[in-house]
């Protein structure tokens, strides 16, 4: 029994689907409008449904095409493992490691890894996209991404896990505030200065979110950035104080106190349980495993 469509047709299909647009499509799989337009036209007519809905400059899916949508997918994602999989039987000469790494730690803890890596697989490419940890576990969980660090804890006891390391959060305070020579701050006196924090998603907000929490405490946010360089410029000049991993307060004129109740958090490398891992993947397991401890 033949089938009325082709590998080729569905990624057009898809990627018209993700992109709104014939021509953001074309442009995406380098290939003419006209072309697909024309992929669109044949699929439709051969499966004898509307696909979408055409507008003057947008299109939308329909109903039918919504659900083609779900099952070409998993079709695509599951014709891709299988290629990967089949050209790496040949052996680690090629292949691609993609892993979510959340900033703080892309920065502080994974280049000597990285480098390591990639130091006895050089023909292994490594693609790192940062994100929060929790956006890191839910992109996984979703087959978005097949490696990536996230909280040990019960959010994450459904995936596979290698733990990685354990480190301290600490207040980071600039060398003149009162608590630089504190041997410990209380969650109480954190809470009641001015605090530069992440965005939700990260880590390092929830991790003051739920010492909020758990102090019935209410944090008094004065900045909310994701980048360690700016957060750091401004704890340094004195407009607020935050909360690091020990190792990131690196600098002369930062100070890192310990919470009076020490403050410890658990990262591990994960996967999704019985996800499909690449030779190149389990190879990059393996070897963070080995040497985890050089964190």
């Amino acid at each position: 029994m033949s089938l009325p469509f082709d590998l080729r047709a569905l990624r057009v299909f898809v990627t018209v689907a993700e992109h709104a647009g014939f021509s953001a499509a074309a442009r995406e799989l380098h290939v003419a409008q006209s072309a697909v337009s024309q992929t669109i036209a044949n699929l439709e007519r051969q499966l004898e449904l509307r696909l979408f809905h055409r507008h003057e400059r947008r299109i939308a899916l329909t109903p039918e095409g919504e659900a083609l949508y779900a099952h070409a997918r998993e079709l695509l994602e599951r014709a891709e493992a299988t290629h990967l999989a089949m050209r790496e039987l040949h052996g680690l000469v090629k292949g691609e490691v993609r892993i979510g790494i959340p900033s703080m730690l892309g920065s502080y803890y994974f280049p000597p890894l990285l480098m390591g890596f990639k130091a006895r697989h050089p023909g292994i490419r490594l693609t790192v996209v940062e994100a929060g940890a929790r956006r890191l576990q839910s992109m996984i969980a979703a087959g978005e991404l097949d490696l990536g660090v996230v909280i040990d804890d019960e959010q994450s006891r459904q995936m596979e896990r290698r733990r990685l390391v354990r480190e301290e959060m600490v207040v980071c305070v600039p060398r003149d505030h009162p608590f630089a020579q504190r041997r410990s701050v209380s969650a109480a006196e954190f809470f009641q200065e001015p605090l530069v924090l992440f965005q939700d998603g990260y880590f390092h907000r929830e991790f003051v979110d739920a010492l909020s929490r758990q102090t019935g405490l209410v944090a008094n946010i004065a900045f909310q950035s994701n980048l360690i360089p700016l957060t750091k410029a401004i704890v340094r000049q004195g407009f607020g104080i935050t909360t690091f991993l020990r190792r990131v307060v690196d600098e002369p004129g930062l100070a890192a106190v310990s919470f009076d109740r020490p403050a410890w958090l658990d990262l591990s490398l994960a996967w999704a349980k019985g996800g499909y891992l690449s030779r190149a993947e389990s190879a990059f397991v393996a070897f963070v495993t080995e040497h985890h401890e050089t964190l």
